[in-house]
C-alpha cells in the first residue's frame, strides 16, 4: 500500500472518482442556484477544507517561499481552474451530467496537445492513438 500511495497512478484514479462525484454533486446542489452561486460556494468549502488540510499536516509555507515565476503560474492556474468551475456549473445547470461532463474531460485531449506544444513533452504514436480515441470516446459518450 506504501507503494501505492506515493504512485502518480493511485492519486490521478482517486482525481478521477473524486471529478465523477464533483459532476454528480453538482448536477444535484446547482438546482434551484445561480451556477456561479453555487461555485463560489463550492470555492469558499475548497478553501476552508485545504487550508485545515494544510493546518492540520503541517505542510502550511509562507508566501516568501515561493518564487516569483511559480507564483505566477499558480496565479494563472488559479485563474484558469476558476474559469472552468464557473464554465463547468452554467454548463450542468443547462445540461446533463452525463453529457457535461465528458465534454468538460476533453480537457485530456487539450493537455496533450498543450503539452507536446508549450512543454515540449513527447507522446508515441500509441499515445496519440488513444488522445484520438478519448477524444471520439468523449464526444460519443455527450451524444444525446
Amino acid at each position: 500500500m506504501a507503494n501505492a500511495v506515493s504512485s502518480w497512478q493511485f492519486w490521478a484514479l482517486l482525481s478521477a472518482v473524486f471529478a465523477a462525484l464533483t459532476a454528480i454533486f453538482a448536477k444535484s446542489g446547482v438546482d434551484g442556484l445561480n451556477a456561479d452561486f453555487a461555485t463560489f460556494i463550492r470555492t469558499v468549502v475548497i478553501l476552508v477544507a485545504l487550508g485545515g488540510f494544510l493546518v492540520a499536516t503541517g505542510e502550511w509555507q509562507p508566501l516568501r517561499t515561493i518564487s516569483s515565476k511559480s507564483l505566477m503560474f499558480l496565479v494563472l492556474s488559479g485563474l484558469a481552474t476558476g474559469a472552468s468551475w464557473v464554465c463547468y456549473f452554467r454548463a450542468l445547470k443547462i445540461g446533463n451530467a452525463s453529457q457535461v461532463a465528458p465534454i468538460d474531460k476533453m480537457s485530456v485531449v487539450l493537455v496533450a496537445i498543450f503539452g507536446a506544444v508549450f512543454l515540449s513533452e513527447k507522446l508515441s504514436v500509441g499515445n496519440w492513438v488513444g488522445v484520438c480515441l478519448i477524444a471520439v470516446g468523449a464526444l460519443l459518450v455527450a451524444m444525446k
